[in-house]
């Protein structure tokens, strides 16, 4: 699979306001830290991509995870009960291409509690659109996954902490994008 590099250059203002089910989440991305996660979150975001999409993991005290389209045809109900989307099981989805990871290069790359971080296989440079919010302090998890947004108000990281497998992101709009 190609490795992309997104077209968008951050200018390390974006504010992405997620729109769930269960409310809405407020991040401040890390253009400069992580310009190519967030390029690409951006390019995303902007084309509707994750419109419909279901959050498909949830860990308690670990991560809720989304972005993943194969759950956009299946109802919260058949996300929670594990049944495979049309393109195949939720969590193996994605944009059709990779990025490049960031967490080496990331200076403030902590995964704190609401910190927004790209999910990937183990292989390095496969993330894409799969995305997950850490529901507490992870940092074993710096050395080997790309942080790219903070949760920006205790409004949005109790969002955070409310969703469930199954919650849809009914929209995601990008604040402050050149």
């Amino acid at each position: 699979m190609a490795v992309y590099t997104p077209e968008y250059q951050p200018n390390g203002n974006e504010v992405a306001v997620l729109h769930t089910s269960k409310g809405d989440i407020r991040v401040k991305l890390a253009g400069k830290d992580a310009p190519i996660h967030v390029g690409n979150f951006v390019e995303l975001a902007q084309k509707g991509y994750y419109t419909g999409i279901k959050f498909h993991r949830h860990e308690p005290g670990f991560v809720i995870q989304g972005g993943c389209p194969n759950t956009r045809e299946l109802s919260p109900d058949e996300v929670k009960a594990g049944r495979p989307g049309p393109g195949g099981p939720a969590g193996t989805g994605g944009p059709g291409y990779t990025i490049k990871g960031e967490w080496q290069t990331n200076p403030n790359n902590q995964h704190k509690d609401g910190t927004l971080a790209m999910a990937r296989t183990s292989a390095p440079d496969t993330a894409g659109s799969q995305f997950y919010f850490c529901l507490g302090p992870q940092s074993f998890l710096d050395a080997n996954y790309t942080v790219f947004g903070d949760p920006i108000d205790d409004e949005s990281l109790t969002v955070i902490h409310n969703l469930e497998k199954g919650d849809e992101i009914t929209g995601v709009d990008i604040e402050n994008a050149s």
